[in-house]
């Protein structure tokens, strides 16, 4: 780990101008509201809500509006956070479990071009890997604005042969709503380890529960003639319940000719959630609340060994891999009153399973030209019993090969050049792929094309620029608000990504990460113009200066979200929001830290998320269609007492 924060140099090491990873350091000076913020950390990547602190974030990357988390590989450990045919939305990307104190690295990379990701990754996929030791026992205690309260302790002692570490969380958030969220989470870790990064084992368990109230998105209608304060709910009943637990392990053994290693998991999510975004649309009396229980158990194997070549004058590494996973899911979707079940829509058992298998090829041909060359299996099994289906049950399969391929040009004059073809997927809901009457494709293949390159010409700056093309077969999504399958056209993708950092002293560095996306839809069906994808976001920005001297630190990021069409014909677009939030530290003796943090610290009164479609309110006798948004949270402040032993 670099001790003072800065970033690593890539060249000779990325495969893509898009690729990186960040330290321990790096990830300790960034400045989060909740904890899926931490994957911000990748250029070009953002990270909101639209509901309760307790659900999945909203993600958003390369003109995507991943939902919560389609498109966006994410895993923290080794273990997958994605979850399939999810009761509310596929891909749910629950984050709230992640204990940004143990994130030891992050690794990311963006578009389908390699062999490894598989399911989920068209858009880019984010890997935390949490620290095996600890350098000190850290306890902290923190107190805020909006009921904010959190306490933490961690350590890592030697234990036998090996070292135990421990984490222990709980967590507060009231959030700056009429009806307090009442955000309520307690978060373990406990893992054992032996030997190093490369040559070891972990064995791993994590636990997870939370609870909350639910502020979902309100209409500008209501805002606008004064009805609804910003912060108020329509529904005051809505929210949720998770839970968590994991058990999971890690083996490696490195050596100079070859390399191994093998992880395997078991996991189990439960969630159960409460929303009502149509209001009064559906039934004048009982309202359009609905539930959405999902319980799980996913588990799986993944294993990789590598042969390292030598002998030949020409370096090449051979790597081949095989995940496996399955997942063991009971959901449903019902029609709801203050939490209170009216009515069944659907309930579903849907067993998941999946087989992907893939070999990697590694060549550094000379000093100026590297290539990589990969090729991916994939086979899906789906099954579903369903109280929504004829004769209650359905089966169907797919299967893919995704080939991908990257050149690498350099360097010359600190300067790398690269070259990036690759195909790729997401998998659709079960539920969708096994509908007899309108079956959707169980793999929706992706096509990605990209040229980039990095450089390092100027002292101490680094920085990135790609330009992409990523192509999709299909949008098709299950709608787990509606409980179906939505058929949408093909789509294309285009975009430029900036990216730089700066260190002009040991103690000083500032980032400066830019992107652009044009997001449309393409094919037979798709009319004149109404070309465009809801809630592509057109260009994002951000602004992140860091200060580390003596007893002083700090860090303050300017974040950018740009304008974005609401509706397919561009006539209603919700407009970009910039936020500005920051971090003061102080070292005080015997170990001691004091922070206090800022949030929204110019009071912008932005939304966070924004979408249009027709909703009733009480008392108004017809449907209307308008903007529902979710407000950004007001200025708020933190105070963090840090002690490490």
């Amino acid at each position: 780990m670099l001790i003072d924060g800065s970033r690593a140099s890539q060249l000779g090491i990325a495969d893509s101008a898009n690729a990186g990873s960040l330290t321990q350091k790096q990830l300790e000076m960034r400045t989060v509201y909740r904890p899926g913020e931490l994957l911000e950390a990748a250029p070009g990547l953002i990270a909101t809500q639209h509901s309760g602190e307790g659900k999945a974030n909203q993600f958003f990357l390369r003109g995507f509006n991943l939902d919560h988390g389609t498109d966006l590989r994410t895993s923290v450990d080794d273990m997958p956070v994605n979850q399939r045919s999810h009761a509310h939305g596929q891909g749910w990307t629950d984050l709230n479990f992640l204990i940004p104190e143990l994130a030891a690295r992050m690794d990311y990379r963006k578009g389908p071009y390699s062999a490894r990701d598989g399911d989920f990754a068209s858009a880019g996929a984010a890997s935390i890997t949490y620290a095996n030791r600890l350098t000190q026992t850290t306890g902290s205690a923190s107190i805020g604005q909006n009921g904010f309260a959190r306490a933490l302790l961690a350590g890592s002692p030697e234990a036998g042969a090996g070292n135990l570490l421990y984490a222990l969380e709980a967590m507060h958030n009231d959030g700056p709503f009429t009806r307090p969220d009442d955000y309520r989470k307690v978060n373990a870790v406990l893992r054992y380890s032996q030997g190093y990064a490369n040559n070891g084992f972990t064995v791993s368990a994590m636990a997870y529960r939370a609870s909350w109230n639910a502020t979902d998105q309100i209409p500008q209608r209501a805002v606008d003639d004064g009805s609804l304060g910003r912060f108020d709910a329509i529904d005051d009943s809505d929210g949720g319940q998770a839970r968590r637990y994991s058990v999971s392990g890690v083996w490696r053994r490195t050596g100079a000719e070859q390399a191994s290693k093998v992880n395997a998991y078991v996991i189990r999510n439960q969630l159960d959630l409460y929303s009502n975004f149509t209001y009064f649309l559906n039934d004048p009396v009982n309202g359009d609340q609905f539930s959405q229980p999902d319980r799980r158990v996913t588990s799986g194997v993944d294993a990789t060994h590598t042969w390292h070549g030598h002998g030949t004058g020409i370096k090449a590494d051979v790597t081949v891999g095989l995940q496996l996973q399955n997942d063991n899911i009971f959901n449903g979707l019902y029609n709801t009153r203050r939490r209170e079940r009216l009515s069944t829509t659907r309930e579903d058992h849907v067993v998941e399973s999946s087989l992907g298998l893939f070999a990697e090829y590694q060549v550094r041909w000379s000093e100026k030209l590297r290539s990589v060359a990969g090729l991916r299996a994939d086979s899906y099994r789906f099954d579903v019993r369903s109280s929504d289906m004829t004769g209650g049950a359905a089966r169907s399969r797919d299967h893919q090969l995704s080939p991908s391929l990257n050149l690498i040009f350099g360097p010359w004059a600190q300067t790398e050049w690269y070259l990036n073809a690759g195909n790729g997927f997401h998998s659709n809901d079960a539920r969708g792929a096994v509908d007899r009457a309108a079956p959707a494709p169980g793999l929706a293949r992706t096509r990605g094309l990209e040229v980039g390159m990095r450089s390092e010409l100027l002292p101490k700056v680094q920085s990135a620029l790609s330009l992409y093309r990523l192509d999709m077969a299909s949008e098709l999504v299950y709608v787990g608000d509606a409980g179906n399958t939505e058929a949408g056209p093909a789509s294309r993708r285009t975009g430029i990504e900036l990216s730089n950092y700066y260190k002009p002293f040991k103690w000083l560095s500032l980032d400066l990460d830019l992107a652009f996306a044009k997001a449309r839809a393409r094919g037979a069906g798709v009319a004149a113009g109404e070309e465009r994808i809801a809630g592509a976001v057109e260009g994002v920005g951000q602004f992140a200066l860091s200060v580390d001297r003596g007893p002083w630190s700090g860090a303050l990021r300017l974040r950018y979200v740009g304008a974005r069409p609401l509706v397919e014909d561009n006539s209603v677009r919700a407009a970009g929001s910039t936020t500005m939030n920051g971090r003061i530290g102080y070292r005080l003796a015997n170990g001691l830290l004091l922070e206090i943090e800022g949030f929204n610290l110019t009071r912008r009164r932005d939304s966070a998320i924004a979408y249009y479609y027709a909703s009733r309110l009480d008392g108004e006798s017809a449907a209307r269609d308008d903007v529902h948004f979710h407000p950004i949270e007001s200025r708020s402040l933190r105070l963090t007492l840090v002690k490490k032993w």
